[in-house]
């Protein structure tokens, strides 16, 4: 029996798996880059191995490193978790050398499923010509051919595209998975993104469990996930788990994996299979009542699974929380994640706790949050309801566009597919925040401040601050009196330095205050407060285009010198970020006044690029 497993991987997969180990009483050993040394998972693991040598981005693709570590850790089994080297045949085949046991399917089922172009050819399928597409095979999606999360994926619409967008989906591939390799196939524009989780044992039994629906996707990023699958005919369901365990016999796989589909007009096209544990594993946990990390490691130990699956029950959704800024065409963001909270009653996994920085090295997820329910309507009340209550103390995340997604007409009634975020992202971003929060904050400011009540025997001045709030700025005036604190227009029912009670037209509420620096929180608004006076020579140029993460310069547009004449919407710069590329474009049609961005040059967020100076009309 496996005694102490090595999970060959970070953050919120590697606390999941180690939470089940502890559970089953398995010794637990992690792995860290310099980057992560204080991160979660190395804190919760019993013991921890430091991966020398390598840049912090590149260092879990190291599996010389890891089957070392595992070893010098005494550690029996290793378990790659989801992405890095999960998929890679020949990290498998040397932990496998080494003596040790392996928490996953065969190393020859992996290299036939890793390729999504060998798993195509193994299914029947070829991908498309690239040097001979024509206007008729349009649109189509070039995809890497290792690796998943949307990375190395670009949709083409036009054939002078074609070229850019090749060499740009190898060139993150290569950065993400170590691995260039693209292919293209069709892009059907309406087709829902549906999977079977399955599960096999070396006796020749395969589970298909049930279905997913993963069709909320931006940048071919998986956003909102659900089990079962809604509004899917019992036979295309039959026809789903028919071909999910075809792919898994054809391959004699053993252990958990995924076989992925498009769902478009009542037929089902083969994309691939991954040969993993997939982050949205837990919707499928929670309505089979499964622990799919357990049962993996039941399956590495030679036990055996029942002849067919438990019964389904239920519904259930998850949410990924991401650290990105909707202001900024989703850049990633960095910084300290102060409080993270969701209400009881829902699932959350992560791999930070109050207090973790949030790095540039990888990937910007911050938590998966789950929901399970009787039904699929009561899921989805009670997953927006935890994360409209959830305290989030820390970069800018996309909870509002959770929510939103969750509560859209197209979405609760089951009509939702893989170009939901196409049509509707924009009304789903629109800033909007409480027009209290400014006001309440200002209160709780106060109260923190204030000395012997703060008032006067003098008729009282108001008191002003200032806070910036969904992009605008906000002025908040207050006084102090004998009766406490006032402001015009509603009744202060109550306030001190963490909560305030406001009173407008008969309706009291209550707001939840948080202040780190100038960064506060009020409920679920976020705010950052100004100085009174704003500083005069902290003014840019118009036209300046700054750094909106902490990257690397990876490229600027070929000929692009000072004075160059530049269209609106022209790529200039492409940053990369989080193992994904990020465009600087020209805000404006005008001239390039500076360029200060170089190739490999490393910035913060903040930092000027360019400046482009508008054509005067």
């Amino acid at each position: 029996m496996i005694s102490t497993v090595l999970v060959a991987n970070r953050g919120e997969i590697a606390c999941r798996i180690f939470r089940t180990c502890t559970a089953l009483g398995i010794r637990t050993v992690a792995v860290h880059s310099d980057a992560d040394a204080g991160a979660l998972h190395t804190r919760v693991a019993d013991t921890t191995v430091r991966l020398p040598g390598a840049a912090p981005a590149d260092t879990y693709l190291r599996g010389d490193l890891i089957v070392k570590a595992a070893l010098a850790a005494g550690a029996d089994a290793v378990h790659p978790g989801y992405g890095f080297l999960s998929e890679n045949p020949g990290f498998a085949r040397a932990v496998l050398d080494a003596g040790l046991t392996w928490i996953g399917p065969p190393p020859d089922a992996i290299e036939a499923m890793a390729s999504k172009t060998r798993a195509k050819r193994l299914m029947g399928l070829r991908p498309l010509d690239e040097a001979a597409l024509t206007d008729a095979d349009l649109p189509v999606l070039v995809k890497a051919a290792a690796g998943g999360g949307g990375r190395g994926m670009r949709i083409v619409r036009h054939l002078r595209e074609l070229r850019a967008a090749l060499e740009a989906a190898r060139t993150e591939a290569a950065s993400a998975f170590g691995d260039g390799e693209v292919f293209v196939e069709p892009y059907l524009e309406h087709g829902r993104h549906v999977e079977v989780q399955i599960l096999a044992d070396t006796h020749g039994t395969v589970w298909p469990l049930g279905t997913r629906d993963c069709s909320l996707q931006r940048r071919h990023q998986k956003v909102i996930e659900e089990a079962p699958a809604p509004a899917l005919p019992d036979a295309l369901i039959e026809e789903l788990h028919t071909l999910a365990v075809r792919a898994a016999r054809a391959v004699s796989y053993v252990g958990a994996g995924t076989v992925e589909f498009l769902v478009a007009d009542g037929r089902a096209h083969f994309l691939e299979m991954n040969t993993r544990l997939q982050v949205e594993h837990p919707v499928t946990e929670e309505v089979f009542g499964l622990d799919l990390v357990a049962e993996q490691i039941r399956v590495a130990e030679g036990h055996a699974l029942d002849i067919t699956p438990p019964p389904a029950r239920g519904h259930a959704i998850e949410a990924r929380l991401y650290a990105e800024d909707p202001a900024h065409d989703w850049a990633p963001q960095t910084g300290t994640l102060h409080h993270l909270a969701v209400p009881a009653g829902v699932r959350l996994d992560t791999g930070y706790t109050d207090g973790d920085p949030i790095g540039v090295h990888y990937d910007p997820m911050l938590a998966k949050v789950v929901a399970h329910a009787p039904t699929r309507a009561e899921a989805i009340r009670k997953l927006a309801g935890a994360l409209e209550r959830a305290a989030i103390h820390g970069p800018v995340t996309n909870r509002d566009l959770l929510v939103r997604s969750l509560r859209h007409e197209e979405f609760t009634a089951a009509r939702a597919d893989t170009g939901f975020y196409d049509r509707h992202l924009p009304e789903l971003t629109a800033p909007d925040a409480d027009p209290h929060a400014p006001l309440a904050a200002a209160l709780a400011d106060a109260h923190g401040r204030s000395r012997f009540g703060g008032w006067r025997n003098v008729p009282a001045q108001p008191q002003v601050k200032r806070y910036a709030m969904a992009g605008e700025e906000h002025e908040v005036r207050y006084r102090h009196t004998r009766q406490g604190l006032t402001a015009d227009g509603v009744r202060v029912v109550h306030a001190d330095a963490r909560t305030v009670v406001l009173e407008a037209d008969g309706v009291q509420r209550t707001f939840e205050v948080a202040r780190y620096g100038d960064e506060v929180y009020v409920n679920a608004t976020r705010l950052t407060a100004l100085p009174r006076f704003p500083d005069p020579t902290a003014q840019l140029a118009p036209g300046s285009l700054l750094a909106p993460m902490p990257g690397t310069v990876v490229r600027v547009a070929e000929g692009l010198t000072e004075g160059a004449a530049v269209e609106a919407g022209r790529p200039l710069i492409w940053l990369e970020a989080m193992k994904m590329q990020h465009q600087i474009t020209a805000p404006v049609t005008g001239t390039l006044t500076a360029l200060h961005a170089t190739t490999g040059q490393q910035v913060e967020p903040g930092t000027l690029l360019a400046v482009v100076q508008e054509t005067s009309s």
